[in-house]
């Protein structure tokens, strides 16, 4: 048997030593199952994020329609009202926007019959007209006197004359007054809640404030509201 020389066993050794080759076929199917697990993964987190971005969009234009909602249900108010005194007719534009809730509990008492006979118990001239079915108001004459000291303070929109508004005490559905400014009132706002002006029957207003009235400054004669009529336009 012939021997083997060592130059060429050390050859043969290294031969069984490299590893094997790995052919184009194998490495091209291994990069094609990576790139569709890349997509797989790719395609996964878009579509979960498109959702997510879905969802808050859903829930933003529910918010949205919650809000149109509830602003059309306040724009469905009346806007007016028209009330029918003794002296005529009053119609006033009501402050949706600037007093909502006051608004609102007018014109639920309006829908009730509150305001159907009531009477003006107050007729102060050059300042205001008060009506109500309570009569306890108090401190009438220190009104008159505070608002000469005020004459000369700024004058805002709310404190003009022919102004409608209620006052600020927490009362219950029957002690709700009704005032109409007769004339520019600078400390207004501390007494009272506006929600509304009057826009037609101005004179209807300068006739009821010429009634005349005792020294408690009621009037001799009876003056009031016969009845109340609502209306979306006038």
């Amino acid at each position: 048997m012939a021997r083997i020389k060592p130059q060429a066993l050390l050859i043969q050794s290294k031969m069984q030593k490299r590893p094997p080759r790995i052919g184009v076929v194998t490495i091209l199917f291994c990069s094609l199952i990576v790139l569709l697990i890349l997509s797989s993964l790719i395609a996964t987190s878009r579509h979960w994020s498109q959702r997510s971005r879905d969802q808050i969009g859903t829930g933003l234009s529910n918010y949205e329609h919650v809000d149109e909602i509830a602003d059309s249900k306040k724009y469905d108010l009346p806007g007016y009202v028209v009330l029918n005194t003794s002296k005529g007719y009053i119609t006033i534009e009501l402050f949706k926007d600037g007093s909502p809730e006051t608004v609102d509990k007018f014109l639920d008492l309006c829908q009730k019959g509150h305001f159907k006979g009531m009477p003006f118990h107050h007729v102060i001239k050059n300042y205001v007209i008060l009506g109500g079915h309570s009569q306890e108001l108090g401190g009438i004459e220190d009104w008159t006197s505070k608002t000469k000291l005020h004459r000369r303070l700024p004058i805002s929109l709310k404190h003009e004359a022919f102004m409608v508004g209620t006052t600020k005490i927490k009362e219950d559905g029957k002690a709700f007054q009704l005032f109409i400014t007769t004339a520019p009132i600078p400390d207004l706002n501390e007494k009272l809640t506006v929600f509304g002006r009057v826009i037609k029957g101005e004179d209807v207003v300068q006739e009821i404030e010429e009634v005349d009235t005792d020294r408690h400054y009621r009037p001799t004669s009876p003056e009031g509201i016969i009845n109340v009529t609502l209306r979306q336009e006038i």
